[in-house]
């Protein structure tokens, strides 16, 4: 059993492929505990950088700066009571929100944060990640139909036009970055997300500047619809609170209503995570070809831990200008307790095993922080849509276009 479990230590595959399922099994927990501390840690950026850029202060009073309120507003909806209507269908009803968590979650099982750092890599990873991410309309539609109420019957249909509208914009954007993946030696593409990576590594561009703008344009039509997908500002016509209410899950209450919340976010990152690996290069740090060899290797092997170490220098500045009114004394403690946590993370990075280790999980996981900030941007900037103009959009500016440049990409491929 020992044998088991310390042999994958130097495979070069995923878990998945070497067919260990207990390091399979490892990085699941893993991933699923990465997701809801990075729910938890959205939540609290977004309320906080939204109300910078309207010059307020934000979560303020639950914890130092507001930290704790994540915590404070998770343990509401636990505690808080669950309400079903009386005309709704109990089972739909239940089984709804469980539907859109698992997918959002179940999309992780392809997204690669390293070469090997994934739950295994598919051959057909792509199709894979679309099809199971399109499963969740039908947990939104499942909870505006069993609710047996008028808004959130709206919500729930408006939500499936929605995202098969987008869906096939978003498509046709991926099926792009696809075909660049055959511009090799043997002329073959993949499937693979990883082999998309390494198709990027090996071409030594990333596929958002390959045969600029058409890597570009596809990019940013992915982009728009995975806002539209993710049902988030300005495309957030499913819910649209001063319209509906809530939308398809008005009737929902406590836990069931975190499930929601949850699946959100998680979606959220899980297309951010997918935009990555397909233009961005995924696990690979910038300019890995312009700046290559021993020295620019050590020189971004330290960017982790500077990070960390920066946060932590930020963290101490806050604590510092804390009031030194007795009532806030435990509240200084707390985010001096809070930086010390972000310089000992900083300092542990820099330690060579765990440095080369997290180097691909760190550059991921920072162009994935990009990508969610862009989603605040875009919530505190754009007014919502209306219905009509959001058809619009996906129909016949993204369907056009997306055609448009997955057209003039396989040209592209043939002639250089």
């Amino acid at each position: 059993m020992l044998d088991y479990i310390t042999s994958y230590l130097n495979s070069d595959t995923t878990p998945g492929s070497a067919g260990n399922m207990f390091w399979a099994f490892v990085y699941i927990i893993l991933i699923f505990l990465g997701l809801s501390v990075a729910v938890i840690a959205m939540n609290w950026l977004e309320r906080k950088i939204l109300a910078h850029m309207q010059v307020r202060l934000g979560p303020m009073r639950v914890g130092p700066h507001g930290l704790l309120q994540p915590i404070a507003d998770a343990l509401k909806l636990l505690i808080k009571e669950d309400i079903m209507p009386s005309q709704a269908d109990p089972l739909v009803f239940w089984v709804a929100p469980l539907m859109v968590v698992i997918t959002s979650f179940t999309v992780f099982i392809v997204v690669p944060f390293g070469p090997t750092h994934a739950v295994t890599d598919m051959n057909i990873g792509v199709l894979f990640m679309l099809g199971v991410s399109s499963l969740s309309v039908l947990g939104v539609v499942m909870a505006g139909w069993a609710s047996n109420s008028h808004y959130p019957l709206m919500g729930a249909l408006r939500s499936s036009a929605q995202m098969v509208s987008y869906e096939i914009a978003m498509g046709l954007a991926v099926v792009s970055a696809v075909l660049m993946t055959s511009l090799n030696k043997d002329g073959t593409g993949t499937l693979s997300m990883i082999g998309i990576v390494q198709a990027q590594q090996s071409q030594q561009v990333w596929f958002i500047f390959k045969f600029f703008p058409l890597g570009l344009i596809a990019f940013f039509i992915f982009a728009v619809a995975m806002v539209a997908e993710t049902n988030r500002a300005p495309f957030d016509l499913p819910e649209a609170e001063s319209e509906l209410t809530a939308g398809f899950h008005t009737e929902y209450s406590g836990f069931r209503w975190s499930l929601f919340f949850l699946a959100e976010y998680s979606a959220m990152i899980a297309v951010s995570s997918i935009a990555v690996t397909l233009w961005l290069g995924g696990w690979m740090r910038p300019f890995p070809n312009a700046l290559s060899g021993e020295t620019w290797d050590l020189v971004f092997s330290l960017v982790p831990g500077l990070t960390f170490l920066f946060l932590a220098a930020m963290t101490f500045y806050s604590t510092a200008r804390m009031p030194k009114h007795p009532y806030f004394k435990v509240q200084t403690i707390g985010l001096g307790g809070f930086g010390a946590v972000l310089a000992l993370i900083g300092v542990a990075l820099f330690v060579p095993p765990v440095r080369d280790r997290i180097q691909d999980i760190f550059w991921f996981s920072a162009k994935v922080a990009l990508s969610m900030y862009m989603y605040i941007w875009y919530r505190g900037t754009f007014p919502r849509y209306r219905f009509d103009q959001l058809m619009k959009v996906g129909w016949k500016v993204l369907l056009p276009l997306g055609i448009g440049v997955l057209v003039l990409t396989a040209i592209a491929g043939i002639l250089f």
